[in-house]
């Protein structure tokens, strides 16, 4: 089998206005991603998923670039199933030999941004056709999975002060969820403008439901410890990217100065930065973006260095159908993930790009049994929302 052609293309969706949020990153007008194929002479596509920004839109000429005309050319005539090989050639460029022979990297200086995110969605495609090749789900490549089903979590959480109780409550009701994501942070104005809208639907929920908070990176240091002290009395699961991702040390100086779990990882790209990540004592919980951090493959690695340290493993799953299905098989695969986080906000990447569905019952989602990512991607929504 050979890789016969690599295309990625731009899909951008409007979002109804009644269903747009505002946040630090601006209001969702929109929700954009790069959709990757490969096919291969065999007749068999894989599908995967670039993303350049972890909120839901962005400008995707850089990354859709990169692969229709540096990545993609690259791979055609290549074996897909050299996955590992394919990995290191595009991360190293070209002193990929080196790194292949002397079990070292030699990576290229695009060794971050962009570049990664069009290796992972590459990536991603390459596990999809393996696992069709061999008729089983990625999980099964990886391992095989540790259960059927795993527990997940709603994710959203703009609204008001006066209003998030009433927003997280109907997140709970749809489906059975025990544990809700809100955003805090900059937009709020100040942290103790965030710190009352987590009282609120501290208030709302009652001490049952599990809350976590997600700053985007947004609050400066002495913020963020301002933030977890006014909070501290309200059971805060995790509190997520409390400063800017550049800024580790800042973060572990968080850290240090609070009981709450810190999360971090949606914007770091390969094992090397959340290796930092664990050096430096900045997180709790890492969440790698597969469609950023390096794909399937990377998000095994970043798994491990998880497992060795004893941390915990959430992906970020706010993304299409196939970044999302690859955060399924690796959370299955490894021993480090406990929990998957569910987008509540409008994301019509996950409900309409595929023919299958993620639901979730009893706060639970189904680990697919279907080959490859298992999921079937609609034609007709790919035409109709391509942006040139």
């Amino acid at each position: 089998m050979k890789i016969s052609r690599v295309e990625a293309t731009w899909l951008q969706v409007p979002i109804a206005p009644e269903q747009q949020h505002v946040s630090d990153f601006g209001r969702s007008a929109t929700f954009d991603t790069a959709l990757v194929r490969v096919d291969t002479d065999a007749g068999i596509t894989g599908w995967g998923e670039a993303k350049v920004s972890a909120g839901s839109f962005g400008d995707y000429h850089g990354v859709v670039a990169i692969i229709n005309h540096e990545f993609g050319p690259r791979l055609v005539g290549e074996d897909p199933h050299a996955i590992t090989s394919i990995w290191e050639r595009l991360y190293n460029g070209t002193r990929a030999h080196y790194a292949l022979a002397r079990g070292h990297v030699f990576p290229a200086l695009s060794r971050r941004g962009v570049s990664i995110s069009a290796l992972s969605g590459i990536d991603i495609a390459l596990w999809d056709i393996l696992g069709k090749a061999l008729d089983v789900p990625v999980w099964q490549l990886l391992g095989g999975r540790k259960a059927e089903h795993m527990p997940a979590y709603a994710s959203g959480g703009w609204a008001p002060a006066d209003q998030i109780g009433a927003q997280l409550q109907g997140y709970l009701a749809q489906g059975g969820f025990r544990a809700v994501k809100m955003r805090v942070g900059v937009f709020d104005g100040s942290p103790a403008a965030s710190a009352e809208r987590v009282i609120a639907a501290r208030a709302a929920l009652g001490p049952d439901v599990d809350i976590m908070c997600d700053a985007h990176g947004s609050f400066t240091v002495s913020e963020a410890r301002q933030f977890c002290r006014l909070v501290r009395d309200c059971g805060v699961a995790w509190f997520e990217e409390p400063v800017a991702a550049d800024d580790k040390r800042g973060q572990a100086e968080v850290r240090r100065g609070t009981v709450i779990p810190i999360a971090a990882g949606e914007s770091e790209s390969t094992r090397f930065d959340f290796r930092d990540l664990i050096d430096l004592r900045a997180a709790d919980i890492l969440q790698p973006d597969l469609a950023i951090c390096g794909g399937i493959t990377e998000a095994m690695r970043i798994s491990a260095l998880a497992s060795a340290a004893n941390l915990r493993l959430a992906p970020h799953l706010w993304a299409g159908a196939p970044a999302f299905a690859a955060g399924l098989h690796v959370s299955a695969a490894s021993p480090a993930a406990y929990l998957l986080e569910y987008s509540l906000g409008a994301n019509p990447m996950i409900h309409d790009l595929a023919e299958e569905e993620f639901p979730v019952r009893d706060g639970m989602v189904e680990i697919p049994s279907r080959p490859g990512l298992g999921i079937t991607i609609r034609s007709d929504f790919v035409e109709r929302y391509r942006r040139t």
